[in-house]
């Protein structure tokens, strides 16, 4: 079972590169960050850590800032 208390880290990580995109809505954000994911890497996000996911994430959202 993994640690439950390893969520409140992870959204509030989460809560916080949303911000950098503020207009976008959730469902957009992650969508175009599954579509990123995908498209740059050649693997489906799902298999992804907790962890690893943050880390992708924030080159995802430095990546949409830059255009």
């Amino acid at each position: 079972m993994r640690d439950i208390n390893r969520l409140d880290n992870f959204y509030n990580e989460l809560k916080k590169m949303h911000k950098e995109l503020p207009d976008w809505r959730f469902g957009q954000l992650i969508m175009n960050f599954f579509g990123w994911f995908y498209e740059k890497y050649s693997r489906d996000a799902f298999y992804i850590e907790d962890f690893q996911f943050l880390i992708y994430f924030k080159n995802f959202i430095d990546e949409m800032k830059e255009k």
